[in-house]
C-alpha cells in the first residue's frame, strides 16, 4: 500500500507538452479565465495520491466541449461568477488504477470524505465509477461554479485529518465553490443532483449549474450533481489514452 508520504516526484518524471489527437485542445488555450484545479494531479481525490497519467494540473478537452465552456462563462461573467474545473479527458490508464485500487481492502486513507457510507469493492457497482468512464473519450467535464474574486482556499496536504464530505459547508474541507452541499467526489446518496434533502440554497445552486450546462449541450449524470458529458460528442466510441501534461 502507497503511504501518504510518496511524493509526486517520485511518481512522476519530468515531462515535456505534448501534440494532442485531432479535435482535442488545452482548455486555457481556448477561455484562460476559468479556473482548475486538476484533483487527480494531486493527493486530495478519493485514492489520496496522484492519479498515474496524471502528469500535470492541466485541463484537456475537446474543442466542442471547450468552446461550449467558453459561452457558460461569458454568461457567468456578468454575476461575478466563474467555471471552476475539476476533471475533464482522463486516460484509460487512470480508470484501470481506479479498478485496481477498489481491490485493495486494506487503503481506506480517504473513505471518510470521499465513500463514507459504501464499501470500496462496491463504488463500481453502486455506478459511481466505471471501468471504461466517458471521461477517455474526452467530452465528459467535472465541474462547479465559484464566485468572483476567488476565494482562498486551503491546499488539502497528506496527513491532515480527512473530513466527511457530507458535512455542512463550513465543516467538511474547505472549497470555495459556491456551496453545492457536498464535497467535489463524494461519492453517495447525498451528491445525487436532484436530492430533495438539500438545503434550498444548495439546490438552487446545482440547478443553476445543470441549467447553464443542458443549455449548452451537456447531460448532468444524476448520481453527481459535478459530472457532465457532451451530448454530441466527437468521439462516442472511442476511449483515448494519451497522458494529462
Amino acid at each position: 500500500m502507497t503511504t501518504q508520504t510518496t511524493t509526486r516526484a517520485q511518481i512522476f518524471p519530468q515531462t515535456q507538452p505534448q501534440i494532442l489527437p485531432e479535435k482535442f485542445v488545452y482548455l486555457e488555450d481556448i477561455v484562460p479565465s476559468i479556473l482548475q484545479e486538476v484533483r487527480y494531479a494531486g493527493f486530495h481525490n478519493f485514492v489520496g495520491r496522484p492519479v498515474p497519467s496524471y502528469l500535470s494540473s492541466v485541463i484537456i478537452t475537446t474543442e466542442p466541449v471547450a468552446l461550449a465552456l467558453k459561452a457558460i462563462q461569458e454568461e457567468l461573467n456578468p454575476f461575478q461568477l466563474t467555471l471552476k474545473i475539476y476533471d475533464a479527458y482522463r486516460p484509460q490508464d487512470a480508470s484501470d488504477y481506479f479498478a485496481m485500487w477498489a481491490q485493495d481492502p486494506d487503503d481506506q486513507l480517504t473513505q471518510k470524505e470521499f465513500y463514507p457510507a459504501i464499501h470500496k469493492r462496491n463504488l463500481f457497482e453502486a455506478g459511481y465509477i466505471a471501468k471504461r468512464s466517458s471521461h477517455s473519450r474526452g467530452s465528459a467535464v467535472d465541474l462547479t461554479i465559484v464566485p468572483l474574486p476567488e476565494p482562498h482556499q486551503p491546499k488539502w496536504k497528506p496527513g491532515e485529518p480527512v473530513l466527511d464530505g457530507r458535512l455542512p459547508r463550513g465543516q467538511r474541507f474547505a472549497d470555495n465553490s459556491i456551496d453545492m452541499g457536498t464535497s467535489f467526489d463524494c461519492l453517495d446518496e447525498l451528491s445525487h443532483t436532484q436530492n430533495p434533502a438539500l438545503p434550498p440554497e444548495v439546490r438552487a445552486n446545482r440547478l443553476l449549474l445543470k441549467s447553464l450546462m443542458e443549455k449548452h449541450g451537456f447531460q448532468n449524470y444524476w448520481r453527481e450533481w459535478w459530472h457532465f458529458g457532451l451530448v454530441n460528442e466527437p468521439y462516442p466510441d472511442t476511449y483515448f489514452n494519451f497522458p494529462v501534461r
